[in-house]
């Protein structure tokens, strides 16, 4: 029987009626390895993972050869967003082995949980070079039988090998300015200069790497790397990647020109993207991009967003079993929508007779509004009405189509991200809808994912009643989450989300430090695995280190606590040899350096208890506020350390601003506060 029905996890549960004898990761299965003395078989993958469908199919779902792995094998289904933990062990497995990484991973352990074989996707019948995954399942299992003592050695080989730490015999660097030129020239090195982006297919959007180049542009005025940016923005946001009729990015695009993407959306890639448009916004003032985070958030609101305010984790790329189905069409389908709009729709979108993609068209915009306008020789407004009104048709059509998948589990480090793109958006488009989003938002956090004792837990899915959040959290939760409350505390100046975020980061002071600089993945009185994991690489996500460093050189800032900056700063500069030679694979790590280095103001306004009496204030310093900055605003009782000591001047509100802890004089008027912040 089946161990998964009583799982929560949705992809755990689209394996629970698998002939496969599948246990959940915990000490059951590991005890029955041990007693029977058999190998486990380790299949780790996600909801929304293609792939990880098409080997679910081929080979859980077959019988003979799920009574292979039954007869032979103790079998693990592990969701990796639940238990990135065990992901990035048994991955960095798959990566020492193979040279190479991807879900689904399918790994072979010890019963001790030390990998001695690993791969990825395996056919049903050999193809392409690759062996079929019952010949697979036959040499591992003959292998641990005939040659047991050689696999255990293989096996704490491997496991060593990947225990050691990345930085392990580095010594810190300074953070320099030169660091930070040396990574954008870097960067610039791998640009795509024709469709943006970097490196060729298939295609990330990096989202750090462009939080990064936003700020190196401020800093230094390059109109290289502003042009590396604009581009960047603006061809992700022309091409299919982007879903033109309902908002928000898949995964990635599997050619170089952003157009055929890989078609599951993650919440953590909108999150990322939506904030990164919003600051791209702030610094070109490119009304795309703005448009691109309202349709992003939108979309989040309408699709990805639970009743009680949580927001859910992905959608499939698959729908009746057919990969982007729910998102193409062909031309005969949208004429027949369409009627006289098709025409200028046609031009607009690239649909071609034949379609762009096996059949099909993908959406995409081959050129800007404005040269669609003049392609077509109609007035610019009466364009937008028109596309404006077909996109509505469309997305009415589409959505009476069968829905790809939805993985409805609420993940708190990715919640964390998505929390601080809503809070932000708020504040700078000035959107109190999507101000409250975010407050709701963090007000289910708080009431699910935080226990008595000040701990964050990982998951929550609404099974009715009885819902409960479930397993320990990682750094990730904390630094996600933390920067996300600070974001929400910036724009309503609502003290308990600083309070929250002061504590999560005192949390993980006492759980996860590591004494030789920086932070564990897992807490103190995490369950022990075959060794302690401490991701230092950015991935799809910031790894929890980065992160970390981040919002402690922000919130040092606001706390004028020098710990926080000296912890930022050493686990920081043990990074530098990695993103002076690779810096897009440890983008936010330089934006913490930046953080660091930058020339970052603390602004303090100070009022009353009235806080409308301060508004004028906190519109002038929010005008001028740069990524570097962060602003408090309270009355003299305030909890914020930032705000301690400033009185009132003459008994007006009063803004102080200050640099590297050394304050201008206080002003009462909003000329003479953006004087300050020229």
């Amino acid at each position: 029987m089946n161990k998964l029905k009583t799982e929560t996890s949705p992809y755990l549960l689209q394996h629970a009626d698998n002939p496969v004898h599948w246990y959940p990761w915990g000490d059951e299965a590991f005890a029955a390895a041990k007693e029977q003395d058999k190998p486990i078989l380790l299949s780790i993958g996600y909801a929304a993972c293609h792939w990880c469908h098409v080997m679910a199919h081929e080979s859980f779902e077959h019988k003979p050869t799920a009574n292979l792995m039954n007869e032979r094998f103790i079998n693990i289904k592990v969701d990796r967003e639940e238990r990135p933990d065990v992901d990035r062990i048994y991955m960095a497995a798959l990566i020492a082995i193979s040279q190479s990484g991807g879900w689904p991973l399918t790994a072979f352990l010890t019963p001790d949980g030390q990998p001695y074989f690993a791969g990825t996707y395996f056919p049903p019948e050999p193809r392409f070079q690759m062996p079929s995954f019952a010949q697979v399942l036959i040499s591992m299992s003959q292998h641990w039988i005939e040659n047991k003592e050689n696999v255990l050695d293989s096996a704490r080989k491997i496991t060593t090998a990947i225990s050691a730490p990345v930085t392990a015999g580095i010594d810190g660097e300074p953070l320099t300015d030169d660091l930070l030129s040396t990574a954008t020239t870097k960067m610039g090195q791998e640009y795509d200069s024709v469709w943006g982006g970097f490196s060729n297919a298939p295609k990330f959007p990096q989202p750090m790497t462009l939080e990064f180049l936003c700020r190196s542009y401020l800093e230094s005025a390059d109109p290289t790397t502003r042009h590396m940016l604009d581009h960047t923005l603006t061809r992700m946001a022309y091409g299919g990647m982007y879903d033109q009729i309902g908002g928000g990015f898949a995964r990635y695009s599997t050619d170089r020109e952003w157009l055929v993407p890989h078609f599951e959306k993650m919440l953590y890639d909108n999150a990322q993207l939506a904030r990164v448009y919003l600051h791209g916004y702030q610094v070109t003032g490119n009304e795309l991009y703005k448009r691109i985070v309202e349709e992003t958030l939108d979309y989040v609101v309408r699709e990805m967003t639970h009743p009680q305010g949580g927001f859910y984790s992905s959608q499939d790329a698959d729908s009746e079993g057919v990969e982007g189905k729910f998102y193409v069409w062909s031309a005969a389908e949208l004429e027949q929508i369409l009627g006289d709009d098709f025409k200028p729709f046609s031009i607009y979108y690239d649909v071609a007779p034949n379609g762009n993609w096996e059949g099909n068209n993908i959406l995409n915009m081959p050129r800007s509004h404005a040269e669609s306008a003049e392609a077509l020789k109609m007035d610019s407004d009466e364009l937008a009405v028109v596309i404006g009104r077909a996109k509505e048709k469309l997305y009415t059509v589409r959505s009476q189509r069968i829905w790809p998948g939805l993985d409805d589990k609420v993940l708190t480090s990715w919640n964390g991200l998505m929390l601080a793109a809503f809070a932000e958006a708020g504040r700078v488009l000035k959107r109190p809808d999507y101000t409250a989003v975010a407050i709701k938002n963090g007000e289910f956090l708080h009431a699910t994912m935080h226990t008595a004792e000040g701990r964050l837990l990982r998951t929550w899915k609404d099974v009715g009643e009885g819902s409960a959040a479930k397993l320990n959290g990682y750094l990730e939760d904390y630094a996600f989450l933390a920067d996300g409350l600070l974001a929400l505390y910036e724009t309503t100046f609502d003290e308990r989300w600083f309070t929250w975020a002061s504590s999560l980061i005192e949390q993980t002071f006492a759980h996860f430090v590591d004494p030789d600089g920086g932070f564990y993945d897992t807490s103190d009185d995490h369950e022990s695995l075959i060794f302690r994991p401490k991701e230092l690489q950015d991935n799809a996500v910031p790894c929890g280190g980065s992160a970390m460093a981040y919002l402690l050189a922000r919130m040092a800032l606001l706390t004028g606590k020098h710990e926080y900056a000296a912890a930022a700063e050493k686990s920081t500069s043990k990074m530098t040899q990695m993103f002076e030679r690779y810096p897009l694979g440890f983008a936010h790590w330089l934006n913490g350096a930046a953080q660091l280095l930058g020339s970052g103001r603390e602004i303090a306004i100070v009022h009353d208890g009235d806080i409308t009496t301060a508004q004028p204030l906190i519109n002038a310093a929010r005008a001028a506020m740069g990524p570097n900055d962060v602003i408090a605003v309270g009355a003299a009782d305030s909890v914020v350390p930032l705000l301690a000591n400033r009185p009132l001047v003459e008994g007006k509100p009063a803004a102080y601003v200050c640099r590297n802890f050394a304050c201008q004089l206080p002003v009462t008027t909003p000329t003479d506060l953006q004087k300050q912040l020229r």
